[in-house]
């Protein structure tokens, strides 16, 4: 009787890990797909777990290791027009040539869009923070009527919930340092 129940035990074993290697394999290409479906290929940056999005009219997103985000096709045309973004930070490359009329990233807190730039979007807790590398960036509130601001290279802006009118900065170097460091740049 124990040589049965150690055969069914490990039956069962080998049986769970193949499921479980099943549904590992499964979740890659599913999410590969899914970046795939709407023009873009999917790496994982060399040493480290970032995501690199590569779209095939130029557009770049890199995602910091353990970023929510999806991609948004709104016109199911297979390109991307917009990213979801939940938690942590993404890097926007966006050539002036490959640019589309409304691209934008989407957080709780903020919407920032933008034609021909670098920048970086991060979403801690209840604050959403733009950085402009170069080109220039439109940012307004999700909800309210205050203004939106636009921003140029080395500006940024934090967006918070409220009514309060957003304040254009010059990122100080340590600050924007850090933010493109976890982003890999």
């Amino acid at each position: 009787m124990t040589w049965r129940w150690t055969g069914h035990r490990a039956a069962a074993l080998a049986a769970a890990r193949l499921v479980l290697l099943c549904a590992l394999v499964h979740l890659c290409l599913s999410e590969t797909a899914m970046a795939q479906g709407i023009g873009c290929v999917l790496q994982t940056a060399a040493g480290s777990q970032r995501q690199i999005l590569r779209c095939r009219d130029g557009l770049t997103i890199e995602a910091e290791a353990g970023a929510a985000y999806n991609l948004v096709d709104e016109n199911r045309d297979n390109r991307p027009d917009a990213v979801n973004l939940q938690g942590r930070a993404i890097f926007i490359d966006a050539p002036a040539q490959s640019a589309r009329q409304g691209f934008q990233i989407m957080t709780p807190q903020a919407i920032a869009a933008v034609r021909g730039t670098q920048w970086a979007v991060d979403v801690s807790g209840t604050r959403t923070s733009v950085l402009v590398v170069t080109g220039r960036v439109a940012v307004r509130r999700v909800s309210g009527n205050t203004r939106g601001v636009s921003l140029g290279p080395g500006e940024g802006v934090d967006v918070e919930a409220g009514t309060s009118p957003l304040v254009v900065r010059r990122w100080p170097a340590a600050r924007a340092a850090a933010l493109l460091a976890r982003l890999g740049r």
